[in-house]
Order: C-alpha cells, then sequence, then structure tokens
C-alpha cells in the first residue's frame, strides 16, 4: 500500500515542506516465486558476462559505468572513466557478446547515448573543482569517427535523449569538492541544464543552458548541482534529480521551462541492520534522512521513481515512486530494498553505518506489455526487478546478482535483453568490472541459488516478514535422518556464529534453496564467534566445527581447533590442534571436518588448507581425530600445483562419502575467466596408521578427480567464484557444494549453491551401500 504522503512544493515560489516519513517495515509486495519468476513463467536469465578490460588491457583499470545500445540493438557502449574512453560490446549473439573495440576520449566519459545516427558521449574535461568544464563528442555509430564536439561550459553528468532524436539534454553538475571547507554546498560555479537541439547538422550544433538557480524550497539554491536527467515516456517532460539538494525538477522537454518541482522528502527507517559491528540484525533503526536520490526513471507519463543512494547527509536505502505533477509519494520501498540483501545473502555489513546497500541506478522498460523497473545496488552487488504496472504497488520479482558496483542498467525490450555494467575494478582484489547481459526467457533462472525464508520475529527485532540473514557460507554437513536438508555456517565475517538450515528441495523445481532455521553458538551461556571452515553433524544431535587459526608473528598459528557443540549450540569441548603441527602453519590452517560413526564412537577428519613448513613441498595434512581416545593421526595430501603469479593451491573442505574414501575440494586462489581449479576430489584411506606426530613421515593418500566443478560455475555465466569451500552429501544420496562470498567485501557477492548430482554415480558407488555417514552407511571398499 501507499506510504502516506509528503508534503510536496506544487508550484514554483512556493516553499517545500518537508515531512519525515517514518517506516517501520517493508511497503513492497511478497517475495517472488520460487528462482524469481514472473506468473507467465518468465524470468530474466544471465547469458554472459565480459569483462571490461577485454576492450583494453587486463594489466589496466577498467570499469563499465553508463551503456547505451545502437540503434539495430547490436552493440552496447559503455563509458570508461577509469580508461578515459568508451567501449563497444557485440551482442548480436547474446550469449556470446565479444569486445568490439575501445575510442579514447579528452578525460573520463560521464554518460553516453546512441541515436539512429549518432552516438553523443558527455566527457568530464575538468581540472579543477572551481573551474569545471566539458564537452559533447558526437560520433558516427558505425565508424565510430569523430563527427564534431560541444563545448558545454562545465563538468556534464547524466545525458538523455528524446524518442526520436530530436533533442538531447545534459544534467551540468558542476560537482562539489568534497575536500572544500565541510564538504558540503553551496559550492560555485553552480549547475545547470544543458540542451542540444540535434535537428540541426553536426556543425550547427549549439548548446543552451537552464537556468536552475533560484528555485525556492531546496537547501541551496544558489548551487542546485543536478545529478541524473530522464526524458517523459510521451517526451513532453524532463525529469531531473537534484541529488545534494534532496529535490527532483520536472521541466518542459520543448522549452526547458520548469514547470515545478519538489523535495524528495525524508525518511526514518526501524527494522534495519544500521551497525558495523561484524553481525547481521535487524533490531536498528535509522534517524530521518532525506533521500537524495541520484537515477530517476519515468514509471508511466504521470509517475517518476527515484534510488535513493544518499550522498553528504542522506540517502535511504530503498526507492520511491513520486507523482510526478504534485510530488507526493505514491509509494516507498521501506525496508524491502535492503531485506533483499540479507534474504540473498548480500548484504554489505561494512556499510551498515552508513548508507547500507546504496541504491543508485534505476531504470524502467516494457517487455510483452509489462513495464518492469530495474534498481541497482552499488554496495550489495544486485539489481531487483519489480512489475511496476500499478505505481502504487510495486511487485518484486526477481533479484538479479551483479558483479561489484552496478551502476549502468540498460533494458533492451525490443530484444527481451537487459544490460547491466559495473563500475567497480580491482585487479589486486581478483574484482573487475564487466558488462552482463539477461534476457527474458522461460523458466525460472539459475541464479540465485540460494535464499532464505523470513525469520522469527524475535530473531528480527520483532518485525514480520523479516528475513532470516545471511553470509559468507564455507561449510556444510548433511542433516543426520532427513533427506533434503544440510547444515550450513559462515566464518568469522558473521560473530556470534551459526548453524543454519538448508532447504535443497525447491532446486529440484528450478529455484533457489532455502535458509530456513538457525542455531547461534553460544560458550559459558554468553554468544561466541569463531572463523568456522568445517561443520559436521553428529547423528546425536552435536556438532563438530573446524575452526581456523591466525598467523603468530614470528611464525606458527594459533586458534586452529575442533570445537563440539551441542545440539542447543553451546560448546561442549575443544580441542586444539597439536603444538607440533600448529608451529609450521601461517594463517591458513583448519579448512573442513567431516565424520563417521557417533558419540564417543565418531572418527573425525579434518583437513589443513596449505602446506606446512615442516612437510614437504606440495603436501599439505589430513589429520584423523578418534573422539574416544583423544589421539591424532596425520595423512599427506598432494596438491595440484599452479604457476600463475599470486596463485596458490590448497584444500577448502572435507567430507566422508564411507569409512574409506573421503571427498575434499582442491582449489585454487582465482576467479573469473583465470580461475583454473575448483575440483572435488576422492581420497583413498589406508588401512594403515597415520603418522602420529609433526615429525613423522607422513603417509600420502591416493587420490582422483570426482568432479570439476568449474564447468557448473562457470555455466552460470556469471564471474566465476573463487572460494568454493563447502561439500557434503545430503540424505538424497546428493552432492551439493557453496561458495564463500567474503561478505560482499571486495567480491561480488554472489553465493552459489550447488547440487553436484548424485554421489552414487559420482563416486562409484554400489547401490547395496547407499547411506552415507550420519546416514547408516557402513565400511566399504574404496573408490578405486
Amino acid at each position: 500500500m501507499p506510504t502516506p504522503r509528503l508534503t510536496s512544493l506544487l508550484a514554483l515560489g512556493l516553499s517545500a515542506t518537508l515531512t519525515t516519513v517514518m517506516l517501520p517495515s517493508s511497503t513492497a509486495a511478497p517475495s517472488p516465486q520460487p528462482g524469481g519468476e514472473r506468473a507467465d513463467g518468465r524470468s530474466f536469465h544471465r547469458l554472459a558476462t565480459v569483462p571490461a578490460y577485454a576492450n583494453t588491457s587486463k594489466d589496466q583499470q577498467s570499469v563499465a559505468e553508463i551503456s547505451t545500445v545502437t540503434a539495430d540493438g547490436n552493440t552496447v557502449v559503455y563509458t570508461d572513466a577509469a580508461s578515459e574512453g568508451i567501449g563497444f560490446v557485440d551482442i548480436t549473439d547474446p550469449e556470446h557478446p565479444a569486445p568490439d573495440g575501445f575510442v579514447e576520449v579528452p578525460g573520463e566519459p560521464t554518460s553516453v547515448f546512441a541515436t539512429d545516427d549518432r552516438l553523443l558521449v558527455v566527457v568530464d574535461t575538468s581540472e579543477s573543482f572551481t573551474d569545471p568544464s566539458g564537452v559533447v563528442i558526437v560520433l558516427d555509430p558505425q565508424t565510430r569517427e569523430e563527427l564534431g564536439r560541444l563545448d558545454l561550459g562545465g563538468q556534464p553528468d547524466s545525458v538523455d535523449v528524446t524518442k526520436g532524436g530530436e533533442r538531447a539534454f545534459i544534467a551540468m553538475e558542476n560537482q562539489r569538492d568534497e575536500e572544500a571547507g565541510d564538504g558540503g554546498l553551496p559550492q560555485e560555479p553552480a549547475g545547470d541544464l544543458a540542451m542540444i537541439d540535434l535537428t540541426q547538422d553536426v556543425a550547427d550544433l549549439a548548446v543552451e543552458h537552464v537556468d536552475l538557480t533560484g528555485l525556492s524550497g531546496i537547501d541551496t539554491p544558489q548551487d542546485p548541482e543536478p545529478e541524473y536527467v530522464k526524458i517523459s515516456p510521451d517526451g513532453s517532460r524532463v525529469a531531473l534529480t537534484l541529488q545534494e539538494n534532496n529535490a527532483v525538477v520536472i521541466l518542459d522537454a520543448e522549452t526547458g521551462e520548469v514547470r515545478n518541482h519538489f523535495s524528495a522528502g525524508s525518511v526514518a527507517l526501524t527494522g534495519v541492520d544500521d551497525e558495523e559491528d561484524g553481525d547481521l540484525r535487524l533490531d536498528g533503526s535509522t534517524e530521518a534522512a532525506p533521500r537524495e536520490p541520484d537515477a530517476i526513471a519515468w514509471v508511466d507519463d504521470e509517475h517518476v521513481a527515484t534510488a535513493n543512494e544518499g550522498d553528504w547527509k542522506g540517502g535511504t536505502r530503498g526507492w520511491t515512486v513520486f507523482d510526478a505533477a504534485t510530488g507526493d509519494v505514491t509509494w516507498d520501498a521501506g525496508t524491502s530494498f535492503e531485506d533483499l540483501a540479507h534474504r540473498y545473502g548480500q548484504y554489505p555489513e561494512h556499510r551498515a553505518g552508513k548508507k547500507g546497500t546504496e541504491p543508485e541506478g534505476i531504470a524502467v522498460a516494457t517487455y510483452d506489455g509489462t513495464p518492469y523497473a530495474f534498481v541497482g545496488s552499488e554496495r550489495g552487488n544486485y539489481v531487483a526487478v519489480y512489475d511496476v504496472s500499478d505505481p502504487a504497488q510495486p511487485v518484486f520479482t526477481q533479484l538479479v546478482p551483479s558483479t561489484v558496483g552496478p551502476e549502468g542498467i540498460l533494458p533492451i525490450p525490443s530484444r527481451d535483453l537487459l544490460v547491466i555494467s559495473s563500475e567497480e575494478d580491482s585487479a589486486e582484489d581478483l574484482v573487475r568490472g564487466t558488462i552482463q547481459v539477461h534476457r527474458l526467457q522461460d523458466g525460472p533462472a539459475a541464479s540465485p541459488t540460494l535464499k532464505s525464508a523470513d525469520a522469527r520475529p524475535a530473531d528480527s527485532g520483532g518485525r514480520e516478514g523479516a528475513p532470516i540473514t545471511w553470509s559468507a557460507l564455507g561449510a556444510l554437513s548433511a542433516v543426520p535422518g532427513t533427506d533434503d536438508e544440510v547444515y550450513a555456517a559462515p566464518d568469522n565475517f558473521l560473530s556470534p556464529s551459526r548453524i543454519y538450515t538448508v532447504d535443497t528441495a525447491s532446486q529440484r523445481e528450478g529455484g533457489p534453496a532455502t535458509i530456513t532455521d538457525q542455531l547461534v553458538l553460544s560458550k559459558d551461556g554468553e554468544p561466541v564467534g569463531y572463523d568456522v571452515e568445517g561443520l559436521w553433524a553428529d547423528a546425536d544431535g552435536s556438532f563438530w566445527l573446524a575452526v581456523e587459526g591466525t598467523a603468530v608473528k614470528g611464525g606458527g598459528s594459533e586458534g586452529n581447533r575442533l570445537v563440539h557443540v551441542d545440539a542447543q549450540g553451546a560448546v561442549t569441548e575443544e580441542v586444539d590442534l597439536p603444538v607440533g603441527v600448529a608451529a609450521g602453519l601461517g594463517g591458513q590452517g583448519f579448512e573442513g571436518v567431516t565424520g563417521y560413526g557417533t558419540g564417543d564412537d565418531a572418527v573425525l577428519y579434518a583437513a589443513v588448507q596449505r602446506a606446512s613448513s615442516t612437510d614437504p613441498k606440495g603436501v599439505t595434512r589430513i589429520g584423523r581425530y578418534t573422539v574416544a581416545t583423544g589421539r591424532w593421526e596425520w595423512f599427506g595430501y598432494e596438491l595440484e600445483s599452479t604457476e600463475t603469479e599470486g596463485d596458490w593451491i590448497g584444500l577448502s573442505e572435507i567430507t566422508a562419502v564411507d569409512e574409506d574414501t573421503l571427498a575434499v575440494i582442491e582449489r585454487d586462489k582465482l576467479n573469473g575467466p583465470d580461475a583454473k581449479l575448483k575440483a572435488v576430489y576422492a581420497v583413498d584411506l589406508p588401512k594403515r596408521k597415520g603418522a602420529k606426530s609433526d615429525r613423522a613421515r607422513l603417509p600420502v593418500l591416493d587420490k582422483e578427480l570426482a568432479v570439476d566443478v568449474l564447468p557448473q560455475l562457470r555455466g552460470l555465466n556469471g564471474w566465476t567464484q573463487e572460494k568454493l569451500e563447502g561439500l557434503t552429501i545430503a540424505g538424497n544420496g546428493h552432492l551439493y557444494s557453496v561458495t564463500d562470498n567474503d561478505g560482499v567485501k571486495d567480491a561480488s557477492g554472489e553465493t552459489v549453491f550447488l547440487d553436484l548430482g548424485s554421489a552414487d554415480e559420482i563416486f562409484d558407488l554400489q547401490d547395496d551401500r547407499r547411506g552415507g555417514p550420519g546416514r547408516g552407511r557402513g565400511p566399504r571398499a574404496h573408490v578405486r
């Protein structure tokens, strides 16, 4: 339902009264169908991901910010401010897009727009904030030759062009210097709106400027600083955001005359995570803050929608639909946009104390008669899709994971395509700017692969409909006695530690698996946090955790241990890694635990991620711990080798297939197109004992490739994830794995939960020996 109305500016010359709206909960519609699809069974499927550096050089910073598409719908053109140019991607075959060239420009391009016969590139050439400058470069979209350029007389930001290509509008921001004074406004020179009549020959093109100073009711009328511009569907009006002034201006598209302007209003939220504290809790609140909208889109000829990113004094973690004539709020997302980040595990906790998910980009387009709004989260790395057939009640239909910083949102409804471009690029963090192509087609999308159900009110500050919060999963275990459930645990990204229950049944229907419950861990009656890297559920209801330690100055490690937890989540025992073994490790220790048997009769196996300094080169350890005796034995595991600089190979999970066979994840440290090794190996356990000390010679175990997981990771057509970290065999006999999304920090944030197939087939098990640890399987011969 619509939120309470904001008092707004109805006409020029009247002061705007800013009303604070308290938004305690979501005003959005219910969750989508499994997998995120429309009622007609269609959804946006990710087809391909192209790194921006494919048009420049892998060794240089290259980003993809704002994009456009040529008139034939076959070439995407995007701005690359880092490389000072525009890139081209051929999407004639959208499943196999190809880098198609790069054109340098004299500065940082801020926006681009393709018409039938021209390509307008808006470029910031400023050398200082006090002396801003910029140009529009006109290119031939076919030959890419420069036809001419116009001096804009200031620093530009966004550009839009009327449907018939007759007139262009450019938001001339003349942006503020955040280091000057308190970083706020006013800062001269003032920004304005530039207009260009495109019906003239290129040689005759001229720039007109619309003065926006003196608007009543905005914070700094002498410095409007416009941000984003969009033309109405009927072509009669232009909507313009004044982000730092928290206002929207509506102008006549023919004359440039201001028709009206209004405050975007202020919102206070309850039931959000508002504190950067290493936890995800929906019991916080934000004080009333101005929306400070960035991008704006027309929902129809009567309504505009804004992405309320915020700037130096605001941001409300959502998006809003306004009546364009009055400025009244038709609908506001409240906490619902932020809830999506929690539900799909992509909440940027490191931004909780600031502006959270920071919705920045927004676009609206009609596909097969249905208008959709696409809203991008700059910090959460996703685009949320809504059916906006009724502007007063948008219906969330799908979450589309992106790479880092999805700024450009380009609908191409004539081809049922959607292109998302991402502005963040860091080779050091293995995070690169990309262009991703999606298509609206039959069936549920393959991504996301995991989401959460609603939390109990007691776990969400009493708010009904709030999701179970989760992120950074790195450990899996079967749930003894069930077919389709597995347990999952996050690493030290979240504290206190918790164990989630995941229902995998919905994956068989094409939807994501679902987190249905959580158990918070405690020690001595207080919540406790561990760096949980491995998890094994005993049939007696208890859990064993593999906890990774930390490097000690001068060498060695501390904190690597096995932790025993009862069915209520209380710690009952901690078993430290033997001192001699710990002395040879650095910051990478335990990465998994598994077992067979139960209670005091249980035998555990723990994997060490990388080789110890005291062991043979390229050989890491697998430890066997007998619960009844407290005795450790050690085996060697020979790792694959790598010749890639800065890369390493290590183990990241272990699970028991039976008493004679283990399965481990072995992976490299690379992601995206560079990833080479993400695999499951079967490991034979010898009948003889292992080494009893760190100095004894390690018996090296035989191994055999069981599953190459890279094809399945790449088959999702996204940015191939680095951290394949969880593995287990569920009661239904299927092998499941999960990737650790690093809490969305310095990573794309997408979690991939995969059904790798039948364990019987993967490990060549006999029909009469099905079951598995915790499922009643007895001893058998190894897989060879």
